[in-house]
């Protein structure tokens, strides 16, 4: 049996006036979600657990079968995985968004989609100022991809902190959600520090004078530990393969034991290659019992508050990767053993808030030995999906009935 995921990462979403009090997949011309929707299952899944915020970190251990109340060990230390970086058990580690802060509002939790070459001379910078000595500092940190680095502390306990996304609070005063707890306060000052290095540099001169946002601060959450999740291969017998563009996914991916596998020109908005996602993800079916292909352009779009970007990207993803995938799938039949496709975002985003929310989002399976509903067919939406005939509650449920047809009791 061969198994594919594609991931519409934040395609869920909530009526939005200016598209006739539609949302964004009721409104995009989508004709093979639509069709998985409407010859297989169609339902809701809740990926956010209660008690914990609902974030792709969560969300997409949720959905690849792993309850985070067992595994999920915090954001940044997904990320790091992603790295390769190898961290001891007396380490923490942070992401380190570099954020735009005007007036002590977060105006943008990507300082304006920072170029990656822009934001190593940035965060080289904050290093310079912040942690000078790398043998005597607890602090180091390491560029990622854009504004998403990360910052490691050696010794000290963190506990019990809470931190908040900077994506969760656009727009809003960050005086309520600077770190508070254990720790809080060496973070906070960090916060403010880097605004110091920062303010002058040259790199944000020349954005200021473009109209660009500027680089003002880091921003510190999503801490941890060192994560300890088990293999894919030794809990379901299949191995895998990711395709992304965004580091947590990347190093979900390397923990699971499943091999990122490369995609030129793949990035997380919607300049993104779809054609070469879609290719890249039809050459791997024959390789690898399970192929995840996860695109984050909606899910940013919706952060942009940009509803036609993100219809436009639904419908990308529709057309130059479901489409190839399905052909390709129905192609091998029976041949291969099978084949099931799963369609479903980690988590909704609203582009009315800019945020994630905690709603149950909506899911398409469809391929061998999955039935279907043959006196109601519905397309794949919010709306149709909530009267669908499968809610499932703890989305780490979701795969066993993915993989073999039923939920484990």
């Amino acid at each position: 049996m061969k198994y594919v995921i594609v991931i519409p990462d934040g395609a869920a979403d909530t009526p939005i006036d200016d598209l006739g009090g539609k949302t964004p997949l009721q409104v995009a011309r989508k004709p093979h979600m639509d069709s998985v929707a409407m010859n297989g299952k169609l339902g809701t899944v809740r990926t956010t657990p209660p008690g914990y915020s609902a974030g792709s970190d969560v969300c997409t251990l949720c959905l690849l079968g792993y309850d985070p109340a067992k595994y999920h060990p915090g954001r940044a230390p997904l990320e790091a995985a992603a790295m390769g970086l190898k961290l001891d058990a007396q380490d923490w580690v942070f992401r380190c968004n570099l954020v735009t802060i005007v007036d002590g509002i977060m105006m943008d939790h990507s300082a304006g989609h920072i170029g990656d070459k822009e934001a190593r001379l940035l965060l080289e910078e904050v290093r310079k100022h912040l942690a000078p000595d790398a043998g005597t500092t607890p602090l180091t940190f390491y560029p990622g991809v854009s504004y998403r680095n990360l910052m490691t502390f050696r010794g000290g306990d963190f506990t019990g902190l809470k931190t908040t996304p900077p994506h969760d609070i656009p727009e809003q005063p960050i005086k309520g959600y600077m770190p508070k707890g254990k720790g809080g306060d060496l973070l906070s000052t960090l916060i403010e520090k880097s605004h110091e290095v920062l303010k002058g540099h040259d790199i944000n001169l020349t954005r200021r004078d473009l109209g660009e946002n500027e680089a003002s601060h880091i921003w510190l959450w999503g801490q941890g530990r060192a994560a300890n999740v088990p293999t894919f291969e030794s809990r379901f017998k299949k191995n895998g393969a990711m395709i992304t563009a965004v580091d947590l996914l990347r190093g979900i991916a390397n923990l699971l034991g499943w091999k990122n596998l490369d995609c030129p020109g793949i990035t997380s908005y919607h300049d993104t290659d779809y054609v070469a996602q879609g290719r890249v993800t039809c050459e791997s079916i024959e390789k690898y019992d399970i192929v995840c292909c996860h695109v984050e352009a909606p899910d940013e779009a919706s952060h942009a508050a940009n509803y036609t970007e993100k219809v436009e990207s639904i419908e990308a993803i529709d057309k130059h990767i479901v489409g190839p995938v399905l052909e390709k799938l129905k192609s091998l039949g029976e041949a291969a053993g099978g084949w099931r496709l799963l369609i479903m975002p980690d988590h909704a985003t609203q582009c009315t808030t800019r945020k994630h929310y905690d709603e149950p989002v909506p899911f398409a399976i469809a391929g061998t030995g999955v039935p279907k509903r043959p006196q109601v067919q519905l397309p794949y939406t919010e709306e149709a999906a909530r009267q669908g005939d499968l809610h499932i509650g703890n989305g780490y449920d979701l795969m066993e009935y993915f993989l073999y047809g039923h939920m484990a009791k």
